[in-house]
């Protein structure tokens, strides 16, 4: 069992930067890859980005790519979520996940087996 809390979440202006990060309890951390999805209002859970069980691979989706960064730091069981050039569209409450195949670059939300409280994001016009 392993427990996901999520912190960072605020409401920004278009074009600013937050760091969202996930703490886990329980089980050994890097005994997970580690992923970041998002659901706005209305809409469905999506993928955001993926990290493996050691830093060494990494995913995003496309409408992330080359604004947003994950990391890990395994010795304080955190995984973050860095966010430059925010958008409106990237208002969403933001759930971090943990998959038992530490290996696998997963995005799809039934690949997870546990999941975080999520923490809102905000951006404004």
């Amino acid at each position: 069992q392993v427990h996901l809390v999520e912190s960072g979440g605020s409401e920004v202006q278009a074009g600013g930067s937050l760091r969202l990060s996930c703490v886990a309890s329980g089980r050994t951390f890097s005994m997970y890859a580690m992923g970041w999805f998002r659901q706005a209002p209305g809409k469905e859970r999506e993928f955001v980005a993926v990290i493996n069980w050691n830093a060494g691979s990494t995913y995003y989706a496309d409408s992330v790519k080359g604004r947003f960064t994950i990391s890990r730091d395994n010795a304080e069981n955190t995984v973050y979520l860095q966010m430059n050039s925010l958008k409106p569209e990237d208002t969403a409450v933001y759930y971090c996940a943990a998959d038992r195949q530490k290996y696998r670059l997963a995005s799809r939300i039934i690949d997870y087996d546990y999941w975080g409280q999520g923490t809102q994001v905000t951006v404004s016009s």
